[in-house]
């Protein structure tokens, strides 16, 4: 055997780990999007077939003609990017304090945006039904906006802290001896450092609200015009029952946005996410 060979061999068993860890996490997704082609006869058929054997797209018009459907698309959309934009801009300006500035009970507030990071939200769903519900905020978007904002904010401060303590602080002084007050030097010379940060802390921003079912379907109750995509996928139902191929139709479209959000930004995600946690 040649020596060539031999590292590839070695390399053999972690190629098939890594093979079978793929199958296994995305033959859900094709199961999902496989479904939404097939006619309802393959899908109630007793020997499942990983095939179709005939297209359809019924489907997907059934899940379109949806009553609410452009609805509760433009409610998740505005929830989940005034969540984010909020997120990014509150947690801009919190990461800048802690990582250039030094001011009393500094290492208190880093304590408690991991305390908040590493707390369990769905243990908190009594207290803010509670909240929301003595301060006339049930049953309203700004409410999950508002919620999910304070899930993403704690990882946003985190993340953008690492890349702002990176970048060298010569670099902002050397601004403002040319002339430059503080916030026109971050601005023109720190803000487009942050570019692999604020796209790796928008898009774990976007799926965590995109996705949100537990809050939306808590405090979203009564008024059925305020409901967002999650919650609307659950009702997918007739009188025979649970409607799978439009289910999965909907499904799919409610995955599109995320998957093409993430192969936008995949190129920054890694090295934001690495820098963020090592560095700092």
């Amino acid at each position: 055997m040649t020596p060539v060979r031999r590292p590839r061999l070695r390399r053999l068993p972690v190629h098939a780990a890594a093979g079978t860890t793929i199958a296994v996490c995305l033959f859900p997704v094709y199961w999902m999007v496989a479904t939404a082609f097939k006619p309802n006869r393959d899908i109630q058929s007793g020997t499942p077939r990983l095939l179709p054997r005939a297209w359809t797209l019924d489907h997907f018009r059934t899940a379109v003609d949806a009553d609410g459907f452009g609805l509760f698309w433009r409610n998740s959309i505005l929830v989940t990017l005034a969540a984010v934009l909020l997120a990014l801009v509150v947690a801009l300006g919190a990461s800048f304090a802690v990582a250039r500035m030094r001011w009393r009970g500094r290492r208190a507030f880093i304590l408690m945006v991991f305390i908040a990071q590493m707390a369990p939200w769905e243990a908190l769903i009594i207290p803010v039904y509670i909240i929301s519900r003595d301060t006339g905020m049930l049953d309203r978007l700004p409410t999950l906006t508002l919620i999910y904002f304070m899930m993403t904010l704690p990882f946003t401060i985190v993340v953008l802290r690492g890349f702002i303590a990176a970048i060298p602080p010569e670099l902002e002084e050397a601004a403002r001896v040319d002339g430059c007050t503080r916030s026109a030097a971050f601005r023109h010379i720190a803000f487009p450092l942050l570019a692999p940060g604020l796209m790796a802390t928008s898009l774990f921003g976007y799926i965590t609200a995109w996705n949100e079912f537990t809050y939306a379907n808590f405090l979203i109750i009564k008024h059925q015009g305020s409901r967002t995509l999650p919650v609307w996928l659950s009702s997918f139902q007739n009188v025979f029952g649970t409607d799978w191929g439009a289910t999965m139709a909907a499904s799919t479209l409610f995955a599109l946005p995320a998957l093409a959000v993430f192969l936008l930004l995949q190129r920054h995600v890694t090295a934001g996410f690495a820098a963020g946690a090592v560095k700092g």
